[in-house]
């Protein structure tokens, strides 16, 4: 396969192995148009994607795998655990599950995709998922979406997530999630990296920045995430659109630049998506 020039850089996780920083996010794409999107991403240069059993589209990204014809060293692929496949027996049945739609023996990371406080502990779970990375089935392990109050039972384990996947973007920054994760070497991966579409960031403090570097409001976020050692995966069905986002590796803001997108932080009102504490 052809790809296109790139420079993603890859980050170094707390279990010694490396992530490239910048991938692709399948979330809300099609089943029947997975193959082609992916295939698409892969064409443009990305090797990272991230899926979720509850996405319905592991089997596209599996055909996309195939059809590749890119070594399986190359890729990194992520899914996750969805909420009611708790306990030891059904973490590995589901893990078994997303392998066989993928088509591979391992991924490279597996997370708890929600707390879900209300289905009680996720201990077993978690140490569930500690035994699979052992036995190979998965490289590494992390959570998603458990924030400053959901990542302290995880840490009481004794072992800790390579890497935490929450909701953050410019006006919802999850800052004391954020400064847990890094007092305890744990990555932030963003997701909504650029608000889902439900904030408008093509104007002011991040337009103005956008304007005056010649390039894309979208690519100014993703180089602010970037620049603060987040890994982002956005995604696009359009191969233009994800030339752009993949470009935003190359694109370097000033000391000034960030710090003013950091002042767009609104806390817990900036929120667009799903509480964490909701979520069943």
């Amino acid at each position: 396969m052809t790809t296109a020039s790139h420079n993603v850089p890859s980050l170094q996780l707390n279990d010694g192995r490396m992530i490239p920083q910048l991938g692709f996010g399948v979330f809300k794409v099609d089943p029947d148009e997975t193959e082609r999107i992916v295939l698409d991403a892969f064409e443009a240069g990305y090797r990272h994607i991230d899926t979720a059993a509850i996405y319905g589209n592991e089997k596209g990204v599996g055909r996309a795998i195939a059809a590749s014809g890119i070594a399986r060293e190359e890729l990194y692929i992520t899914t996750k655990l969805w909420n009611d496949r708790r306990g030891e027996t059904e973490a590995r049945a589901a893990l078994g599950e997303s392998l066989e739609k993928l088509g591979l023996d391992h991924v490279d990371l597996y997370l708890i995709h929600w707390p879900t406080p209300a289905n009680g502990s996720p201990v077993e779970t978690w140490e569930t998922l500690g035994a699979m990375r052992d036995e190979g089935l998965t490289r590494s392990i992390g959570v998603s979406n458990f924030d400053e109050r959901y990542l302290p039972e995880i840490l009481e384990t004794g072992f800790r997530p390579a890497i935490d996947q929450i909701e953050l973007h410019p006006q919802f920054q999850q800052r004391a999630t954020t400064a847990l994760a890094a007092e305890q070497d744990i990555k932030i991966e963003a997701w909504g990296p650029l608000g889902q579409g439900k904030v408008d960031y093509t104007s002011g403090t991040i337009g103005a920045i956008a304007e005056r570097l010649g390039v894309s409001w979208a690519q100014v976020v993703l180089a602010w995430h970037l620049s603060a050692g987040r890994i982002v995966f956005p995604k696009s069905n359009r191969r233009a659109r994800m030339v752009e986002n993949l470009a935003a590796a190359s694109v370097q803001l000033s000391a000034d630049d960030i710090a003013a997108i950091d002042a767009l932080d609104q806390g817990a009102a900036g929120r667009v998506s799903a509480d964490p504490a909701e979520v069943a």
